[in-house]
């Protein structure tokens, strides 16, 4: 068996895996079993993309399907019932979806004949503006990591504006959940004190466990957002990872002591910071005579004809509009999860 035929046999496990669960979400009544394995789901298709040879793509599923996803499905979960409620009738009204699903999937299926194969250097994907991007990248911008480079500085106001769609996404949340009575409680406004953790706790060892797990991951968050310019990650990955440590943190520690840590203030603090930090990189390049986000005129005005071989607007303002997002991500991914889970009332473990 050559590497090709190995290459296709584990596409097909691996997308065999995925319909295999995607048949039993959508067979299950259990709220708790489907976000499980929706998680799951999360993780193979980042297998997959990894297969396929977009491993940032991979890297985004996993942080953001499997991680956040997750944990604000399973806090959104609990301002809801357990289990699916099944209406009267309901293998009747079951046929109108499966027939739309089932013809949508039959035209993907029939588009998809006409898609040029996989790795063809002259299909639209690795020519025209593809190839562009890596011929011009090394000596216009400079990081080994082109897809930094494009996201960060050649399509960079496109990145701007979905910074702001995620900052607009968590004043939306919270302006219309609010961050509920216990959190309200958690946040100073009542006085409410915290159970005291018993000796025979039988969560003793998931705390100490994640009390070396925690740090380890805002840590990765770190490693992820600078070392961006040479592999995969930046600052949508590392806001995803820090956002999850803080939520783990809530989840086996609990929302208050969580909330004293990292205040809900703070993070919607945050959050805005990250927009003003991404957007005020580009005014700092329209006073210096530049463009918006033209990060050649981030220091100074550059002489007409001159040439910087170490590219260092470019490097320092990609790793600012970087910081933006990780601080913009990471706080409205904590927001968010504060706002469904200050809302939820207290259960016990067998209640799950």
């Amino acid at each position: 068996m050559n590497f090709v035929s190995s290459i296709v046999l584990v596409d097909i496990a691996l997308l065999a895996m995925l319909g295999v669960v995607a048949v039993a979400i959508i067979r299950l009544k259990s709220l708790f079993a489907i976000v499980m394995l929706s998680g799951v789901y999360s993780l193979v298709s980042a297998t997959w993309f990894v297969a396929m040879d977009a491993v940032d793509v991979a890297f985004t599923e996993a942080a953001v399907g499997a991680g956040i996803s997750t944990a604000l499905m399973l806090g959104a979960m609990l301002l809801t019932a357990r289990r699916v409620k099944t209406p009267d009738k309901a293998g009747a009204r079951r046929w109108g979806p499966f027939l739309a699903v089932f013809a949508t999937g039959g035209l993907l299926i029939f588009a998809s004949t006409d898609l040029p194969a996989f790795g063809d250097p002259n299909s639209p994907a690795n020519s025209y503006v593809g190839k562009d991007y890596i011929e011009r990248t090394p000596s216009e911008v400079g990081p080994p990591n082109i897809v930094t480079a494009v996201l960060a500085s050649y399509r960079g106001f496109d990145t701007f504006g979905e910074t702001v769609v995620i900052f607009a996404a968590g004043v939306a949340v919270a302006l219309l959940i609010g961050f509920g009575e216990r959190a309200l409680a958690f946040s100073g406004q009542r006085s409410v004190t915290p159970e005291p953790v018993s000796p025979d706790d039988h969560h003793m060892v998931l705390r100490v466990v994640s009390k070396l797990l925690i740090p380890l991951i805002a840590l990765y968050a770190f490693y992820v957002q600078f070392h961006g310019d040479y592999g995969p990650g930046g600052g949508f990955q590392a806001g995803v990872i820090f956002a999850v440590a803080v939520i783990l943190n809530a989840l086996i520690f609990g929302l208050s002591e969580t909330m004293d840590a990292v205040p809900a203030g703070a993070a919607r603090a945050g959050a805005a910071f990250g927009v003003l930090l991404y957007g005020g990189v580009g005014v700092v390049n329209l006073l210096n005579g530049g463009a918006f986000l033209d990060y050649d005129y981030l220091f100074e005005t550059p002489a007409p004809g001159s040439y910087d071989p170490h590219h260092w607007g470019q490097h320092f303002g990609i790793l600012l509009v970087e910081l933006g997002v990780l601080a913009t991500v990471a706080s409205t991914m904590i927001v968010i999860f504060y706002a469904f889970a200050g809302r939820a009332p207290e259960i016990r473990d067998e209640d799950w």
